[in-house]
């Protein structure tokens, strides 16, 4: 089965890749691999939610976030391919949670991406990783994730 035919299956519609919010490219190619910049939790271009993971946002909503933000950056990533099935490694996922000073659980949140990388992708989903904790990030997002896919 085909990632999108997964995509699909999953109920997952991919939107439009969102536009960079600063002075970026979202996506840049360097041989056979794909670097995607920091990709937010946005819908429509806003954030559902802000402010930090165990204080405002819950974990489960964290992890509606992590996923959110990973089907932007299928979005980006099939918008620079075509079809996503020129994938062949998920290689790396960094993520960066912004987390109340007391929040340990930063790869349980991150968890959510890396099981929807694996649900869309298959084994070529897995991934080596960081999820990071940090004190705040850009427009007040719960987290931020950066990928790296090889083709």
């Amino acid at each position: 089965m085909s990632p999108e035919e997964r995509l699909k299956q999953l109920g997952i519609v991919l939107p439009e890749a969102p536009p960079p919010l600063g002075s970026y490219i979202p996506i840049v190619r360097t041989g056979s691999l794909l670097f995607l910049s920091g990709i937010l939790p946005l819908i429509n271009g806003k954030l559902l939610r802000q402010g930090c993971v165990g204080k405002e946002i819950s974990l489960d909503e964290a992890r509606d976030d992590a996923k959110t933000a990973t089907v932007n950056a299928i979005s980006i990533l099939k918008s620079h391919i075509g079809r996503l099935d020129k994938v062949k490694q998920c290689v790396r996922i960094t993520g960066y949670i912004a987390s109340a000073s007391q929040f340990t659980e930063q790869p349980k949140v991150l968890n959510a991406a890396s099981d929807l990388l694996v649900e869309i992708f298959g084994e070529i989903g897995r991934h080596t990783r960081s999820a990071i904790g940090v004190n705040i990030l850009p427009l007040n997002a719960p987290l931020e994730i950066d990928f790296i896919f090889g083709v």
